[in-house]
């Protein structure tokens, strides 16, 4: 957009500005507010002239963009003409706009529900990991095998050079967690303390660290402790460590059925979202503003950063390693505000003031979080935002077609 600023205005403005200065100046040799115009322009008039020229620029490439219904995706670059005083004054203004599109998708839009069975069969496998978590691990003089932890030194070596984080001393391994390499966890089995072994592990051709991808690595073990887990009886003491405060297993069990329905019932709420949004996507490939892009690039990036604890951006993760979930993230936040802009959906305030209350809770002093809250207006359009959000995908799954779907447990929940 190339915009004109006339001579006048700018003039007006600059001599505006230099009577303005005069009056408040302190100079040797002149008395407070009485310098005269032409020493105020003499020492002060270009600073000020350009001051003048950067506000009105600010301020004609607002008016230009609305005037003209535009809705720019980020600051513009300015590239200036060359202009002498008292000649108009030309810029143009180089910015990205937010895409216009309405969103398809919508008529036919079906998805499947996922539907569960919530069982006796399913609240004693529960239990079974509430013990597993409150269980205590034994040394035991037997073979290793799946589920027990064996403490172990190794040594990975790659033609005969130990590869990074490949060696370690009395570290603990549960084989069959699947926190190690597949061919790792395989070769733990069948050992006794006191044993040495040595196996080829391969790494996947995905794996992180480039080097190793695809690769055999040679390991030596030496098995130090083989342990298994010892589980607790489902005893009244057992079940009051879980809150419950008779101690009853019937009582434990209603629980416990009653927390897998509110986790299942949020489970199923977050698929019907990732189905629409996913048809969403696939109906709406929208041309979206590189700006954008790298706005959320960046503020994923400074995401990583904090929960990796780095404070120097030169450690941070590559930028563009972003980009793909930066993309996603974009389009999904233009098509779900289509939405609430085109079916005209209004925030609920009482939706707000319940998400306010369950963010409150968690914390020691509830009210005084609140105020907290209520006093920061980024954290309150934080909220309002994901409300509105909210209502848009509850409004969307309405509009679909959603069909059940018998599903297991296990298979929605994962393990």
């Amino acid at each position: 957009m190339r915009i004109k600023l006339p001579s006048g205005r700018i003039e007006q403005a600059v001599e505006a500005r230099l009577k303005a200065a005069g009056k408040s100046l302190k100079l040797k040799g002149f008395r407070p507010g009485k310098v005269p115009s032409h020493v105020v322009r003499q020492q002060f008039g270009q600073q000020i002239r350009q001051d003048v020229l950067q506000e009105l620029v600010q301020s004609s490439y607002s008016e230009a963009v609305t005037s003209q219904n535009l809705r720019p995706a980020g600051s513009p670059r300015i590239e200036t003409e060359p202009a002498a005083v008292g000649q108009d004054f030309a810029y143009t203004a180089i910015f990205e706009v937010y895409p216009e599109f309405r969103v398809e998708g919508l008529a036919g839009l079906a998805i499947d529900k996922p539907a569960p069975v919530i069982g006796d069969t399913e609240v004693g496998q529960t239990i079974d990991r509430l013990r597993r978590q409150r269980g205590t691990w034994q040394a035991a003089d037997k073979v290793s095998a799946s589920g027990d932890r064996v403490t172990i030194d190794f040594d990975g070596r790659l033609d005969g050079a130990t590869i990074d984080a490949g060696k370690a001393e009395g570290y603990a391994v549960v084989i069959g967690e699947g926190r190690m390499l597949p061919d790792f966890e395989a070769g733990l089995i069948g050992h006794r303390a006191g044993a040495s072994a040595s196996f080829p592990v391969r790494f996947p051709d995905d794996y992180p660290e480039t080097p190793l991808r695809g690769k055999t690595v040679a390991f030596d073990v030496k098995v130090h402790e083989v342990a298994t887990l010892a589980l607790p009886e489902i005893s009244a003491e057992f079940i009051q460590g879980f809150g419950v405060a008779s101690g009853e297993e019937s009582e434990f069990r209603r629980l416990v059925r009653e927390n897998l329905e509110r986790e299942v019932a949020a489970k199923v709420q977050s698929e019907l979202r990732r189905q629409v949004l996913e048809r969403l996507l696939e109906a709406n490939p929208i041309d979206l503003p590189a700006v954008m892009v790298a706005r959320e690039a960046a503020a994923l990036q400074a995401e990583g950063m904090r929960n990796l604890g780095i404070s120097d951006v030169k450690d941070a993760p590559a930028l563009g390693a972003y980009d793909d979930v930066a993309r996603r993230r974009v389009r999904l936040g233009l098509i779900v505000g289509a939405v609430v802009k085109e079916r005209d959906i209004r925030l609920d305030q009482s939706r707000v003031d319940g998400r306010l209350d369950e963010l409150c809770a968690r914390y020691e002093k509830p009210d005084e979080v609140r105020r907290l809250y209520l006093q920061n207006p980024d954290l309150m359009v934080q909220i309002e935002n994901s409300v509105i959000e909210e209502q848009a995908m509850l409004w969307l799954i309405g509009q679909a077609k959603v069909t059940e779907k018998p599903v297991s447990f296990t298979e929605l929940m994962g393990t």
